[in-house]
């Protein structure tokens, strides 16, 4: 299946030169290993469409509502950090 959502400049240019190899977004669609996202470059100054689009496989989906993996005030203190590689 392919999903389109919309990016901003600097995440799209980050995700098609290869660096960000990830997206972290709100989980209020469906998606799968092996669906493809579709990531519209959104101009936010223009509030329009720039017309470029990269087209990226999903290799891994992780969703949670919470991560109680650490101590709710070390959460609030430090927030989180998603590290792609």
């Amino acid at each position: 299946m392919k999903i389109e959502k919309k990016t901003w400049p600097e995440q799209f240019d980050a995700i098609s030169r290869g660096e960000k190899r990830f997206d972290v977004r709100l989980a209020d669609f469906d998606c799968e290993v092996g669906d493809t996202l579709v990531l519209w470059e959104w101009n936010p100054q223009t509030k329009r469409y720039t017309s470029r689009a990269v087209e990226k496989k999903i290799k891994y989906v992780l969703k949670t509502r919470e991560a109680k993996f650490w101590k709710e005030e070390d959460v609030q203190k430090h927030g989180f950090q998603i590290i792609g590689f």
